[in-house]
């Protein structure tokens, strides 16, 4: 049966997609800049045959999951990487560099205000606690951002000189936060801002979301550490699960004791015959991260036509795949929802309804037919039922297959006032 779209809705997209044209030669650009780096990586690492073929067990010796360590560290400009299926998502990538940095009586900054939601329960703020940073005697503080939303570096340059603040967190995207992402230039003010006074606090940055959006990624502008998930923009849509981290040689390798046991660290993990699609979805990642770039500007313009707000705007430089379309109720987060998993290739035909997802203070509701349980790098939707009822929406891996979602989106949209 052919999907339902309405002549008004085709309309609409022929209108959005004549407006983009500068906007996706762009995008196109830092694809192909980005392609190189990956495709130089792999020829210069001698990638071959033998890498692709897993181990079990303990997971010793696996020579195709150690090279892809070296890729993505020469690929992200750091000493070393850690990239392992054994991390469940970016949180517990974050969480074990959280931990693997830090020690009791060591004070942890976020320096864009709150971070994500899951991470709360990490910190101790939120949650019973059990095993947080703060059970172990880490403390917590954070710089609020300005009255216009934007990164505080006066209050930051003052939080970091007290010599208690041992790591910096920088989220680069913005979660469930109305602020706008970061860019990496930004992100490197904020890093040169803090070097000036205080040039031994470790400096970490949350970029999930971001990875290949630019053609310069933070750790290449000062960064420690840069952690995130490989079933966001790295996997390329084929990794099954997984995490990774990129930075300095000590500080990886004090990580690594977090994602298994001191002693053993990354010498252990068995891959399960899954290496080739981590190598072959980071090297999809480029061109997989432009169709979600792509579905995402697009749907700015498609729901700016009919009135409504968005962050970023169709026309602005992106930093991430997140996009933010202010909705202004929950009837409308909800409808909006059902028209994107209605154009999923998988559970197309489940009704998206808010529910209490583990590590959020609030119903959240989610369209997620995809491929790979929870990757965000497939076309996405989901929003905290709260005001100001904001849908963050995300991921496509293709954009003729992300467009057509968002076209049933706004079919839904557009069911309201029928």
């Amino acid at each position: 049966m052919a999907l339902e779209i309405s002549q008004r809705v085709l309309d609409l997209s022929l209108e959005a997609q004549a407006a983009l044209s500068n906007q996706f030669a762009h995008i196109d650009q830092v694809a192909e800049r980005n392609t190189q780096k990956v495709l130089s990586a792999f020829q210069t690492h001698r990638v071959s045959d033998h890498y692709f073929h897993g181990t079990t067990g303990y997971g010793y010796n696996d020579e195709g999951r150690d090279k892809l360590d070296d890729i993505y560290a020469e690929i992200f400009g750091t000493q070393d990487a850690l990239v392992r299926l054994g991390f469940v998502n970016g949180t517990h990538a974050i969480g074990s560099a959280l931990f693997g940095v830090l020690r009791p009586g060591d004070v942890l900054l976020s320096a864009i205000g709150a971070p994500y939601d899951t991470l709360l329960g990490v910190i101790g703020v939120t949650g019973h606690g059990y095993g947080s940073l703060q059970e172990f005697g880490i403390q917590y503080r954070q710089v609020e951002l300005t009255p216009e939303n934007t990164p505080d570096l006066d209050a930051i340059v003052a939080a970091v000189q007290d010599t208690k603040i041992k790591a910096v967190l920088i989220q680069r995207s913005r979660g469930y936060a109305t602020r706008a992402s970061l860019s990496v230039a930004e992100i490197e003010e904020i890093i040169h801002r803090i070097r000036a006074v205080n040039d031994r606090v470790y400096i970490l940055v949350d970029n999930c979301y971001g990875e290949f959006v630019d053609v310069v990624e933070p750790s290449e502008v000062g960064a420690d550490l840069i952690m995130g998930s490989l079933i966001k923009n790295p996997g390329g849509g084929l990794a099954p699960s997984g995490g990774y981290l990129a930075g300095r040689h000590d500080l990886v390798e004090q990580c690594s004791m977090r994602l298994t046991i001191p002693g053993i660290g990354r010498k252990c993990g068995s891959t399960l015959g899954h290496n080739r699609e981590l190598y072959q979805g980071l090297f999809m990642a480029p061109h997989t991260v432009a169709q979600a770039l792509k579905t995402a500007t697009f749907a700015a313009k498609m729901v700016e036509l009919l009135g409504y707000q968005t962050d970023p705007r169709s026309d602005a430089l992106r930093h991430d795949i997140v996009q933010m379309i202010h909705l202004g109720s929950g009837e409308r987060v909800e409808r909006f929802c059902r028209g994107i998993q209605a154009g999923a290739p998988v559970d197309s035909f489940v009704t998206p309804i808010p529910w209490d997802m583990p590590g959020y203070d609030c119903p959240v509701v989610m369209a997620a037919g995809a491929f790979i349980q929870g990757a965000s790098i497939e076309l996405t939707a989901d929003a905290p039922i709260r005001p100001p009822y904001t849908v963050y929406m995300q991921g496509g891996l293709t954009y003729e297959s992300g467009k057509l979602g968002i076209m049933l989106a706004v079919e839904e949209l557009l069911r309201e006032g029928r």
